[in-house]
């Protein structure tokens, strides 16, 4: 596959991860699936985990490395709204792969803490925006992240699949996970520290293959 460069670079720079590479292509496969059966990903996270929900969202919503362009019958219907500022759109916009970081919606995750129980309120957003066809990426450096479990517990309920990026022995979560990507560390900032070039990865590995 074209997209394994990105696979091999990656290993190349930390070999660390090599006992991980088959776990990191079983990761990618599940989020190619969707995307190519027109789902899309949830991402649940704390902490730094959270940071790196949305920093995912950021690199598969537009542009990563390379340019994605509107194809040019939607920048045609664009410039049928409004001709100057449909050209204006289509010069700029950028295709996305539909990815939604469970981490931003504090008026929602706020009122079920309130109201019903904040350790769910990820599996709520689970429960309300997943289809059979979407994937949940579960980001806990221990895997046992209560919410996080509870949102994955749910997706699984739900037909969906779940991919599991953690460290240590993966804990909880990665047990019911389709794929896991558990990295060889211990000490969680250690974790999230390859936590963030196997995320940059996959986002390479699916821009190149969609792009």
């Amino acid at each position: 596959m074209k997209e394994d460069k990105y696979l091999e670079e990656l290993i190349r720079r930390y070999p660390r991860l090599e006992p991980v590479r088959e776990c990191i292509r079983e990761a990618y496969s599940c989020m190619e699936d969707t995307f190519a059966a027109g789902g899309k990903l949830l991402i649940a996270g704390n902490g730094g985990s959270a940071a790196d929900a949305e920093h995912i969202a950021g690199e598969l919503m537009k542009g990563f490395v390379k340019s994605r362009p509107v194809d040019d019958a939607f920048a045609g219907r664009l410039m049928d709204v409004d001709a100057e500022q449909g050209k204006r759109l289509a010069g700029k916009l950028q295709k996305g792969l539909p990815t939604i970081a469970l981490t931003g919606h504090p008026a929602l995750s706020t009122a079920f803490l309130n109201d019903v129980d904040g350790t769910m309120a990820f599996a709520q957003q689970v429960l309300g925006y997943g289809r059979e066809k979407d994937v949940l990426l579960a980001i806990s450096t221990s895997g046992n992240s209560e919410n996080v479990y509870l949102a994955a517990v749910t997706a699984k309920a739900a037909g969906m699949k779940v991919v599991a990026l953690s460290g240590r022995d993966g804990g909880r979560i990665s047990r019911i996970a389709d794929a896991a990507v558990i990295v060889p560390e211990t000490e969680t900032y250690r974790i999230q520290e390859l936590h963030l070039p196997v995320y940059h990865t996959l986002c390479l590995m699916l821009e190149e293959h969609f792009f």
